[in-house]
């Protein structure tokens, strides 16, 4: 049997009301219900002389809502009681005089009055102060019936208690403690409560101000709200709050579909419902008033079309704001700027001296809570882009110089608190970055710490994804710095991810805008030649190398050592080993020299450069360099028979698992190949796929890289045609100034004379080299065949 309550301050509600409705409801039923009944006669006659209770059903539209058999059913209870009590007529209709001789027949266990006697309570109700606090126990007598009543007319009271955040507040909790007891007193009731804010009383701090608190009384709504908790009340029945501002996209598409029907079909179209359900984010209210522009529209004589429901409601955020106090919309409108936050962030800056505010918004069912994240809360995606967008007709709408300086404390507040942090904490780091960037872009400001905490994020060569999604502010305006350093860092995150040409291009870009600061645009600049180099384009590297050299900023050493790699890349060994020798720890000296040994064909001393490399970006707590170090290393073991190979492997694997660099990636799968060169377990496929995947990279280097370990096979195997066939591919791959060498490489493999004499400057005899990568064929070949179960990763 449904019932349903508005607890709306617009309907006017009272504990009076929400009892009667739920007794007018049972009316229906047909079955008197005396216990009841007589304690409410009484306390009625007593709070409300000469005012009728049918006159009240009436004037209050309840007799209307729920029909008129309630004044007789209380009357007939009354003369039944009397009728069995035995009361002459005159006195029977005297509530009072019922009511004591009622009493005093259940204490004395009269045998006339055996039907009401199961009510132990009945008693005590009907002798207690008839006020508002005896009538909110009353409730247990109406269970009490219920569960008498015969099978053939039991029912169950479906009670919706709608807008349950209008019956008080934090401080007054009078009504909701009225409602809680109607709730508890009655079990074999099932209540359905909506409203905003979810239910608190399951907090043990609420001792005191309602009664039943605790989530030994209320499990259910002790566990709401984490997942960890949720998996302890999976039970059904057991999860007693939810959300439902979380509808799927099937969910917001069935109720579009049914809102509206026409000719036993949809009346919005398949292409409109698709609209709305994306923008809803699966707020069912911004369904609804989809639902009423669509008949708007449709009033007007317009056909609607899905380009109108790209649209920002502003009653949208009229609806959120209506219950929310002065200091709680002004934290609500602070914390839209952010995409996350927590307490301290958002009372900072909202510029409050008080939490207070803040600890009873994020009570709110529009603010999500992710428990382990850096800042835990963040609010619904399309109330916070209604917020921010939309046409605010409130009474205390923000002007845009308001929002201007809340987005000015909202940057100088992230800035502190990346400031206060840990050096390595980049999680920390990568957050601050993120809604920095987009605070800065959306509302113009300076870059500021933006600056620093840029240079620390390309420090360490991570490059945790940066893609930030479009802002509301300051579109259509002329583009910013923050728009460049947005451009800059996501250009140099999405590196690991696009063709290396694209790359190019979009730096070009920014370090032509001219919107960068000096050192930022160094920055542009030598990760633009970076990337020209990957792609073969030496000529167009080496000027921006020595360009960002010349300017002695944060990046020279890291030029400096560009320049070693562009000598190491033409052949001129000796060059690039001593420029390496001079660079430090800032110019990573131990990669460069690592890098020019193994093109030697020394091994060891190669192995040990990438090892002290490790060694060195650990101590100053570089994981990227790190990784790549270590990449490097495995690469350069695996041409050999040491057996720490795959151990070396495992760790480049796990060092590059908490980073994004996708070429020293490529090299530790290549070393996987080199390991297993000369054995038949698919080496070629696993190079063919492999070879694809880099082609699409633009990583020329890589590719080179990867044919020759595919020489290296062929050359173990004894396969002329192979090694041919790979030299040719090297020739296409190289030229002249870029890594032309390794074509002499593969010649050493193979033990084959040289086409044309060597351009390249080798630090030994060419006659050493090539007796090295020779004898390292040789040793493979007799290890496969004195263990031919040796595998590989």
């Amino acid at each position: 049997m449904p019932v349903r309550i508005d607890l709306a301050r617009s309907a006017s509600p009272n504990f009076e009301k929400v009892v009667l409705s739920v007794r007018l409801a049972l009316a229906a039923v047909g079955q008197p219900l005396p216990a009841f009944d007589l304690a409410l006669r009484r306390y009625w006659e007593h709070q409300h002389p000469g005012d009728p209770l049918e006159d009240y059903l009436h004037r209050g539209g309840l007799a209307a809502r729920f029909g008129k058999a309630l004044p007789q059913q209380m009357q007939s209870a009354l003369a039944d009681v009397a009728q069995t009590l035995l009361l002459p007529g005159t006195v029977g209709a005297a509530i009072g005089q019922v009511t004591g001789a009622l009493v005093g027949a259940l204490r004395e266990r009269r045998q006339t009055v055996r039907a009401l006697a199961g009510c132990a309570r009945l008693a005590d109700l009907l002798e207690s102060e008839p006020d508002l606090d005896s009538l909110s126990y009353y409730p247990h007598l109406l269970a009490w019936e219920l569960a008498r009543m015969p099978p053939a007319k039991r029912v169950t009271p479906v009670i919706l208690l709608d807008a349950f955040e209008e019956t008080g507040n934090r401080t007054h909790r009078d009504f909701e403690r009225l409602l809680q007891r109607l709730v508890w007193l009655m079990p074999n009731a099932f209540f359905v409560i909506t409203g905003r804010s979810r239910l608190q009383r399951a907090d043990e701090a609420l001792q005191g101000q309602v009664d039943f608190t605790g989530p030994t009384a209320w499990p259910g709504l002790a566990a709401y709200d984490t997942h960890q908790a949720r998996a302890e009340f999976t039970a059904v029945g057991r999860e007693r709050q939810m959300l439902i501002g979380d509808f799927s996209f099937q969910d917001c598409d069935d109720y579009l579909a049914r809102r509206l029907s026409a000719d036993g079909g949809p009346l919005i179209g398949e292409s409109i419902r698709r609209v709305i359900a994306q923008r809803s984010h699966g707020l069912p209210l911004y369904l609804d008033l989809s639902v009423m522009r669509f008949l708007e529209l449709r009033r007007n004589g317009r056909t609607p079309q899905p380009t109108d429901f790209d649209h920002n409601f502003p009653a949208l955020i009229a609806r959120t704001l209506s219950d929310l106090t002065a200091p709680e919309r002004h934290v609500l409108r602070s914390v839209s700027l952010f995409s996350s936050f927590d307490v301290a962030l958002a009372t900072r800056a909202a510029g409050l001296p008080q939490q207070a505010p803040v600890l009873r918004l994020v009570e709110r069912p529009f603010v999500r809570e992710t428990p382990f994240g850096l800042w835990p809360f963040h609010l619904h995606a399309l109330i916070r882009a209604t917020i921010r967008g939309a046409d605010d007709q409130t009474d205390d709408r923000w002007s845009p110089a308001d929002w201007q300086q809340a987005a000015i404390r909202a940057f100088t507040v992230l800035g502190e608190q990346w400031s206060a942090g840990s050096d390595p904490d980049r999680l920390l780091l990568v957050g601050c970055l993120r809604q920095g960037l987009a605070i800065a872009r959306d509302y113009r400001l300076d870059l500021g710490w933006l600056i620093e905490a840029a240079w620390t994020y390309v420090g360490d060569s991570v490059w945790e994804p940066l893609d930030l999604a479009a802002g509301p502010e300051g579109e259509g305006g002329a583009p910013t710095a923050a728009n460049a350093l947005v451009e800059l860092l996501s250009a140099l995150a999405r590196r690991q991810h696009e063709n290396r040409a694209r790359t190019v291009e979009r730096l070009v870009a920014v370090a032509d805008s001219g919107l960068l600061p000096a050192e930022l645009s160094e920055m542009a600049v030598y990760y633009r030649a970076k990337a020209q180099r990957d792609l073969g384009r030496t000529q167009e590297s080496r000027q921006g190398m020595q360009l960002v050299a010349d300017g002695g900023g944060r990046l020279a050493a890291n030029a400096r050592r560009g320049l070693a790699h562009l000598s190491r890349l033409a052949g001129d060994f000796p060059t690039a080993l001593e420029t390496g020798e001079r660079l430090g720890w800032e110019g990573r000296h131990h990669r460069v020299v690592g890098d020019v040994q193994w093109v030697q064909g020394d091994m060891p001393l190669a192995a040990q450069a990438f090892g002290e490399a490790r060694a060195e970006g650990e101590e100053h707590g570089r994981n990227g360099e790190a990784a790549m170090a270590q990449a490097m290393r495995a690469f350069t073991l695996a041409f050999t028979t040491n057996p720490i190979v795959n151990d070396e492997i495992d760790l480049a694997e796990h060092l590059l698992a908490q980073v994004d660099l996708r070429a020293a990636t490529l090299d530790v799968r290549i070393a996987k190949l080199l390991h297993a060169a000369g054995t038949d377990r698919g080496v070629e496929d696993r190079a063919e796929a492999l070879s694809a995947e880099i082609s699409t990279s633009g990583l020329l280097f890589v590719q080179a890289k990867l044919e020759l370990a595919r020489a290296f096979h062929h050359a173990i195997r004894d396969d002329q045609a192979g090694v041919a066939s790979r030299i040719s591919r090297l020739r296409a791959l190289t030229r002249e100034g870029y890594y032309a060498y390794y074509v002499d490489i593969a010649h050493f493999m193979a033990d084959l004379p040289l086409d044309t004499p060597s351009r390249a400057r080798w630090l030994d005899e060419p006659r050493t080299v090539r007796q090295r990568w020779r004898s390292m064929v040789i040793d493979r070949r007799a290890l496969l065949t004195s263990e031919p179960a040796v595998g590989a990763p």
